[in-house]
């Protein structure tokens, strides 16, 4: 039994557009898993996103 192995990536997602944002990762085999709104260390707020795709 073979177990997969996963690679993840962390990337900012610019809210003017981010669904050709998440495109173009998906064009590199990358699978959204999350987004989450975070406060900056400004105290503004931007948006996250987690991917992960299959290792190797």
């Amino acid at each position: 039994m073979t177990v997969q192995k996963w690679e993840y990536f962390v990337a900012p997602l610019l809210e003017h557009n981010p669904g050709e944002i998440l495109n173009t990762f998906g064009e590199d085999g990358w699978e959204l898993v999350s987004v989450a709104q975070v406060t900056t260390p400004a105290g503004g707020q931007s948006l996250i996103a987690y991917l992960k795709r299959p290792a190797g």
